[in-house]
């Protein structure tokens, strides 16, 4: 979204979010459900790798991603009907290629899983491309680029916050409405064709509370960068944020057990909600009060493949799911062979694709194969 050669704590954000996508994919089975078939002992491993993991949500990349987009603002002010244009096409034209290439690629999954016919079936259906192509439901992760998209619509709503902080509080009004719309919209809309729109509306809708948050700490950022000691300025925050982060993971381990003990998702339990939403915002905000930090070089130099880690690690961790389908493999061991195939073989993907020009763009890197007159002149 913008140069942060200047700014490695951001960088080291980009790549916790897009490194997290792997290992919280790798700690569910290969349905996404918390190894119901397993003992609780069994899932107790697991399930506290992922609480661990959970941290660093896809909301953190929404912040981030706003957090820069309102900077290169700053820096180079756009009418609203430009912005929206370049991230168009920086965010849509890719989604529309990983559209198109997982729609097909898991095919491999479900031929594996006994769920290829009826796949097949689907891809004959319009209604399911349309959903491919605005809910970004051809891949569970896939989501993430429509919603972000419907999010940045709003984003003059989020410059009000870069200018008075305190508004960047209305994320709790947001997500205590996102929590009460949800258990409305999927009591009432159950098994019906509405459900995943309204969902995703809720959520666009909602999510402009993250954005908010993103102005808020942009202007905080600016404002501690006047002080005469920016740095000490910054940390004494720290203390109080560890302790909000502490109190959150707390409630992540209760809401941990109870997944431990059913062997299902904890959607009811409220503690857990807020500490799932809002930690992704307490690991933001630790992370730019200790910017003064020295942080390692390497950080910068392998940050612009995040986006392509969180784009690519699907394929490896269908593999690795087929591989050790029917193989006698406690839960832990599943996902440590899991993340240890998903991670190098990811990794090693977004390397090669970043240094092929023709395919560079697919991961957020190299121009886009447009016409000229329609490339966005910003840094990628």
């Amino acid at each position: 979204m913008a140069q942060t050669e200047r700014y490695v704590w951001l960088d080291t954000l980009r790549l916790t979010a897009g490194v997290s996508m792997i290992g919280l994919h790798a700690t569910a089975d290969a349905n996404g459900q918390p190894f119901v078939g397993y003992s609780e002992v069994e899932r107790i491993a697991p399930m506290l790798v992922r609480a661990v993991i959970y941290v660093a949500r896809t909301e953190l990349f929404i912040i981030i991603a706003l957090f820069l987009l309102l900077m290169s603002l700053d820096r180079r002010p756009r009418s609203y009907s430009r912005v929206i244009a370049d991230q168009a096409r920086r965010l849509l034209v890719p989604f529309g290629f990983w559209t198109i290439f997982y729609a097909f690629y898991s095919l491999l999954k479900a031929d594996a899983f006994g769920y290829g016919t009826a796949l097949r079936a689907e891809l004959a259906d319009p209604v399911i491309w349309a959903r491919y192509l605005l809910l970004g439901g051809s891949k569970y992760h896939m989501h993430f680029i429509p919603t972000l998209f419907g999010i940045i619509l709003a984003y003059p709503l989020f410059r009000l916050a870069v200018k008075q902080p305190i508004l960047g509080l209305g994320v709790l009004a947001s997500l205590a409405l996102k929590r009460e719309l949800d258990g409305f919209v999927y009591s009432t809309f159950w098994d019906t064709e509405a459900l995943s729109w309204i969902v995703r509306f809720v959520k666009c809708l909602t999510y402009v509370g993250y954005g908010m948050v993103a102005g808020a700490f942009l202007g905080l950022w600016r404002r501690s960068g006047a002080l005469a000691d920016p740095a000490d300025a910054r940390e004494a925050w720290v203390p109080p944020l560890l302790f909000a982060g502490a109190a959150l993971f707390l409630a992540k381990l209760a809401a941990t057990w109870l997944t431990v003990q059913k062997g299902e998702w904890p959607y009811g339990f409220a503690a857990g909600y807020w500490a799932d939403y809002l930690m992704p915002i307490v690991l933001f905000a630790i992370c730019m009060c200790l910017a003064g930090r020295r942080w390692p070089g390497w950080i910068s130099v392998a940050a612009p493949y995040a986006f392509g880690i969180y784009l690519c690690h699907p394929i490896f961790l269908d593999l690795a799911e087929i591989a050790i389908a029917g193989v006698p493999l406690s839960p832990i061991l599943q996902v440590g062979v899991k993340i240890g195939i998903a991670l190098s073989g990811t990794s090693a993907l977004v390397w090669l694709i970043g240094r092929c020009p023709p395919l560079a763009w697919t991961i957020g890197l190299g121009a886009l194969p447009l016409p000229r007159r329609f490339r966005t002149a910003t840094a990628a």
